[in-house]
């Protein structure tokens, strides 16, 4: 188990050296444009200043140790009182153009900021900030655009006593990232507005929750559609009304079948009412005519879904139990029927594929196994992904990574969302509402929330070869509002999710939305 605390030896090393150095000038760049000492082996454990770097700040804070990512040694920042160290490296004499950095990290948390930056490049500063993993190694991705021939690398702390990050194996070459997609789930909208839902900005000015969603940089909605909800919302009517609003502002439609009348997810995939009792081919029939008759309805009106998922959080099957996970063969056939649908409306429409437990690798490398097998035909692979759930983000980026390599296809996470507070708006007890279900170094905060955000985009966005395409927040709009309970056949249902959308209990946009931004 990594421990962060230094041994005797690392934590006198660096003393003594630190004071050595004191007395000598600055170092200054070399005129290089490949990293120097990029894995920190040059020295060996208790070196003050990495060959090739600078330091500036605390510098005892900032030294060499043991326990490396890929070879023996690594970057540390720690100190038992609070610090502020900068770790930095200046390239010169570079061609101007695109660049990003790499780097594998770990962090205990808790600092006022940890980061990463890309710096002096002649351009705006670029940043990625450090997720809380205190075991697994993860990787993160810095752009930018380099227009003065030169970049200064840095990794930055300001910390508190106590807290520590490890960096390690860095990469500064050509190349660009970014997330396509920066969306959400807004389902619950129309319902919300009907029974009275009020939305404002940060300020405290009401106004079209899609404008103000809009305006925080949300490129991408999701609508799912039931085939007959109880209460008529999700059905094709209302999704049309919707689709055209968020054309409007300028974005883009996943559009999510269920195949159900209510909700459908890895404990419930219910048939809707109207195809009980079908045979196999009858159903997927069903599932072609209803696909088509959504998809091409968008169409007709001018509102063509950009994406589609076949399906939803399907990792044991859909419309139970004939298109069981028990019987692969005819769920590809469902699958596939629905595929086939979605692309006689629209070639260009991209097909997803949605399980949750986005960080269980072997389920899900078992299940995209057993669908290439049976001949199932899809475009990209969505996971949902709850950090109270599914697992770490280690163990998440290590299952997005594998499934994009893989199968090699884009991914993305159909589903995220954190709370900014445990408390409920309504009578109805909230999904998450104790500090013992939260993740690790992620406070039931606004500030929690935005960070918890920020970092599974980060993560994303550092998937190889560009297939990290985005993150959709699950139901960002789904307020405590009395009738826009969860139960479509029962009014008086309440919210369970209130404490986990992006506007808060006073109804005004969250930090978190800001996150929509990330380049």
């Amino acid at each position: 188990m990594f421990h962060p605390r230094r041994t005797l030896r690392a934590l006198l090393l660096p003393l003594a050296a630190g004071l050595a150095l004191a007395a000598l000038p600055a170092q200054t760049a070399q005129a290089a444009s490949t990293l120097t000492n990029a894995g920190f082996e040059a020295d060996g454990t208790g070196a003050a200043v990495p060959s090739g770097w600078s330091e500036s700040g605390t510098t005892a804070a900032s030294y060499v140790e043991a326990g490396g990512h890929g070879g023996s040694y690594r970057l540390s920042h720690y100190s038992a009182s609070a610090y502020k160290v900068e770790t930095y490296q200046t390239l010169t004499g570079l061609t101007n153009g695109n660049y990003k950095l790499t780097a594998w990290v770990r962090s205990g948390g808790g600092q006022n900021s940890a980061y990463l930056a890309l710096k002096n490049c002649g351009g705006t500063e670029q940043r990625t900030d450090l997720p809380v993993s205190t075991s697994g190694w993860i990787h993160l991705v810095v752009p930018v655009a380099v227009t003065n021939g030169q970049c200064t690398v840095s990794v930055s702390s300001d910390a508190n006593a106590g807290n520590w990050i490890n960096v390690d194996d860095l990469t500064f070459t050509s190349g660009t990232t970014g997330l396509s997609v920066k969306g959400s789930d807004i389902s619950s909208l129309a319902k919300s507005e009907a029974y009275g839902g009020v939305y404002r900005t940060g300020s405290g000015t009401a106004g079209d929750a899609l404008a103000i969603l809009r305006s925080a940089g949300m490129n991408y909605a999701r609508l799912k559609v039931w085939v007959d909800p109880a209460d008529g919302y999700n059905n094709k009517a209302r999704v049309l009304a919707m689709a055209k609003r968020i054309k409007a502002q300028g974005m883009k439609l996943l559009v999510d079948f269920h195949y159900s009348d209510t909700w459908a997810d890895p404990g419930t995939q219910t048939k809707p009412a109207a195809w009980a009792g079908h045979t196999y081919s009858q159903l997927k029939t069903d599932v072609y005519n209803h696909t088509y008759d959504v998809l091409n309805a968008l169409k007709a009106q001018g509102t063509t879904a950009d994406m589609v998922q076949i399906g939803n959080e399907i990792n044991g099957g859909m419309l139970w139990s004939e298109g069981s996970t028990d019987n692969f063969a005819q769920l590809a056939g469902l699958l596939n029927s629905g595929y086939d649908a979605a692309k006689a409306v629209s070639s260009s429409t991209v097909v997803a594929l949605h399980l949750a437990k986005g960080g269980d690798l072997t389920g899900t490398r078992w299940w995209f196994d057993t669908a290439l097998a049976n001949g199932v035909k899809f475009d990209v692979i969505g996971l949902s992904y709850y950090g109270y759930w599914h697992g770490s983000l280690y163990d998440f980026q290590t299952t997005l990574d594998d499934a994009a390599s893989r199968y090699g296809k884009p991914v993305f996470v159909a589903e995220t969302a954190y709370p900014f507070r445990l408390d409920s708006d309504d009578a109805l007890v909230n999904q998450i509402d104790t500090t013992a279900e939260l993740v690790s170094g992620y406070p039931a905060t606004t500030t929690g929330q935005s960070n918890w955000l920020r970092d599974v985009m980060n993560i994303v966005e550092a998937v190889p070869n560009g297939r990290g395409l985005g993150v959709f927040y699950w139901e960002a709009t789904w307020t405590a509002v009395t009738g826009n309970g969860w139960d479509p056949t029962d009014p008086s249902s309440g919210n369970g999710w209130e404490n986990q959308a992006l506007f808060g209990f006073d109804d005004k946009a969250l930090p978190a939305m800001a996150q929509f931004a990330h380049r």
